[in-house]
């Protein structure tokens, strides 16, 4: 008999032996399910046993996952992707992956996707994975980018969302070709390529203010050291200053000392005063010390030191710098303070400027005396010491400044010219000019009235001068005298008072001619003569000039009788002048009706019109003279046997109803009967035929 002397050991033996049985049996029982699509395809996984899977006695299930996908266990390794970022999940691939099901089943679905923090697979968050996705890439679809993310059973070699890597160039083309040194991020968005963005600009310079809305070729030319195309291959380039990019308006002097004052360099001198936040550099928030202000050469100074800055530096006196900040000198005024002489004194003659007649501290009263003047062009003697300034400096019109540097010696500049400036107009392009301008030249200082009449050049002088019949005038014919002076002291009449506006010889004679001689088709000027000294001389209007040519003026050609007969015979002579002042008569007409009797009692007038006689009378010596055709100007034409008649045989005189006989030319008949009789024309016509 055996003695079982400890017998919780053989229940414990027995306990092991069989779990190790059950183990057993189950290592070596068949699968629970179908395999999916992608495994079950792969003949390596047939027939191998579930540990092969599944880990065994060494390894786990998600050893041996990953020992087949060796791209998820280096993400999971390296933190990279959806794998590398969802924590202890990443060695749990059952959870998410189950398998089993058959080849139907998907093993990526959205199970795996909620099971790995992702609710929808659609709206994945790829900041999850370090690509921040924004702008036109949120209007993508999955497949866009995942060519496979929809496809149930993958291809061998291929992955449905692995082999991606962020690089714009991966899905677009470098349209740089690679000129650039920086990544496309660095320039571009996701919204669209044409908007560009500059991140990590501010550590070299913010782009706020006046630089935020420039366009990054404006400071990155292309072949410039600090091209977009050269950053980053050449190392660091030269540092820039604001003058290497901007035109200072300041004077060099006033760089130099605020660079000097500030121990900085010139280029780096602007930021002393302007920031680059600025939109402008003209900005009202800066403020200028006094110190400043004086390195500009003007120290502000009593009064100046009372003042603000818009007071000399204002936006009324332009927008532009050079307008409101001028530059100028201690005693240069008129670059701050608007100029009441309006440029009077800009000339380089008064470089003494403001200060020559004002006192440096003030502006009023002037300090222009006596001295003073005799330097300028009209030193005051005699009674102009008398008079006061504006007796000869009135007072300007309203807005307008008083003159003092443009005044000028002569009578003129102070008294009213009575001829209105009729001498300067009519001598403005001859030697007159000058003496035009000075009343003394004709006139006395003693009184105005005192002029010698008969030295007087009236043509020089006027432009009209007074020869041929106005020579035997007086000046009170066209300058007709009155009683009293008018405003300007004068009684001399005025001739356009009495005949009105000059324009030629029809300011006082009519014109007889009716105006037909100032057709546009005419010449406006014969040897250097305009008007009626066209044809006409000043001695009589019958006294012509040079020949008529009538034919260019009237259109009516004189030649064979009419260059014989005299003017008088067309324009017969009046016994007295018209209202016009005409003393010949006006021609009929120009068609020879007007002039000549019709003999052939308006068988040719055409229309109720009259006939045009050089149709047939060619010749203007004779009406005799024929230039009739019968077989171009008739409708008989005339055959052999008639070409040798005489024309009166068959246009033989009529008597005319009132008296007097015409030779009847049409309308006659054309039919052999009209002159030969019935039986006569029978004849002809039967001969015709043979």
């Amino acid at each position: 008999m055996i003695r079982v002397e400890r017998p919780h050991m053989w229940i414990a033996a027995f306990s092991v032996a069989a779990v190790l049985g059950v183990a057993i049996v189950d290592l070596r029982r068949t699968s629970p399910g179908p395999l999916t699509a992608v495994h079950g395809r792969e003949p390596d996984l047939e027939g191998r046993s579930c540990s092969e899977c599944h880990g065994g006695w060494t390894s786990t299930m998600t050893e041996s996952c990953l020992e087949c996908h060796a791209a998820i266990a280096e993400h999971i390794e390296t933190g990279n992707g959806l794998h590398g970022v969802i924590g202890a999940e990443a060695n749990k691939c059952a959870s998410c992956h189950s398998e089993h099901h058959g080849p139907s089943f998907a093993l990526v679905n959205r199970q795996s996707f909620a099971r790995a923090g992702v609710e929808d697979p659609e709206a994945f968050e790829h900041e999850r994975i370090g690509f921040a996705m924004d702008g036109k890439h949120l209007e993508l679809t999955c497949t866009e980018c995942h060519q496979f993310a929809d496809t149930r059973v993958l291809e061998a070699g291929t992955f449905r969302y692995l082999g991606l890597d962020q690089d714009c160039s991966t899905c677009h083309e470098d349209v740089h070709e690679g000129r650039m040194s920086f990544g496309c991020a660095q320039c571009h968005g996701q919204h669209a390529f044409e908007e560009l963005e500059s991140a990590g600009h501010e550590e070299h310079l913010a782009l706020t203010g006046g630089h935020g809305d420039l366009d990054c070729r404006a400071c990155h030319a292309e072949g410039d050291p600090h091209g977009l195309e050269s950053l980053g291959k050449l190392g660091a380039p030269p540092a820039r200053t604001c003058l290497d990019c901007h035109q200072s308006p300041h004077a060099g002097s006033f760089i130099e000392g605020i660079a000097r004052f500030y121990s900085v360099t010139d280029g780096a001198s602007c930021g002393v005063c302007h920031e680059a936040e600025h939109l402008s550099f003209v900005e009202e928030t800066i403020e200028v010390t006094a110190a400043q202000h004086a390195l500009s050469g003007f120290p502000l100074g009593v009064p100046h030191d009372q003042v603000g800055c818009a007071e000399c530096h204002g936006t009324e006196l332009g927008e532009d710098f050079a307008s409101r900040f001028p530059g100028r000198g201690k005693d240069e005024c008129a670059a701050c303070h608007v100029d009441p002489h309006e440029g009077q004194f800009d000339d380089p003659a008064y470089a003494a400027g403001c200060i020559a007649c004002h006192d440096r501290h003030r502006f009023e009263p002037h300090a222009f005396g006596e001295e003073e003047h005799a330097r300028t062009a009209l030193p005051l003697e005699a009674s102009h010491l008398e008079l006061d300034c504006a007796a000869c400096h009135v007072d300007p019109p309203e807005g307008r400044a008083r003159r003092f540097a443009d005044t000028d010696a002569t009578c003129a500049a102070c008294h009213e010219d009575a001829h209105q400036g009729l001498f300067e107009r009519v001598s403005l392009e001859t030697e007159r000019a000058v003496a035009a301008a000075n009343c003394g030249t004709c006139h006395v200082s003693t009184t105005f009235d005192d002029v010698d009449v008969a030295s007087f050049e009236h043509g020089a002088w006027t432009g009209f001068p007074v020869d041929g019949a106005h020579a035997f005038g007086h000046c009170e014919t066209c300058h007709e005298r009155s009683e009293h002076p008018d405003d300007l002291g004068r009684r001399f009449g005025r001739v356009h008072e009495l005949f009105g506006p000059f324009h030629g010889c029809e300011t006082c004679h009519e014109d007889p001619h009716r105006g037909s001689f100032d057709e546009p088709s005419l010449p406006s000027q014969v040897a250097g003569r305009e008007g009626c000294a066209r044809c006409h001389t000043t001695a009589s209007f019958r006294a012509l000039a040079g020949d008529f040519d009538h034919e260019a003026w009237t259109g009516f050609s004189l030649y064979g009788r009419h260059a014989e007969v005299g003017c008088s015979s067309c324009h017969p002579a009046l016994r007295r002048p018209d209202e016009e002042g005409r003393t010949w008569e006006r021609a009929r007409g120009q068609a020879c009706g007007d002039c000549h009797v019709d003999p052939h009692a308006g068988q040719f007038d055409t229309f109720g019109l009259a006939p045009e006689c050089e149709r047939c009378h060619a010749s203007s010596v004779a009406f005799s003279d024929l230039a009739f055709r019968h077989d171009r100007d008739s409708v008989f034409e005339l055959g052999e046997a008639h070409e040798t008649l005489d024309c009166g045989a068959c246009h033989k005189p009529e008597a005319l109803p009132g008296g007097g006989s015409m030779v009847r030319y049409k309308p006659l008949g054309t039919e052999c009967a009209d002159c030969h009789g019935v039986q006569e024309s029978v004849l002809r016509k039967k001969r015709g035929k043979k």
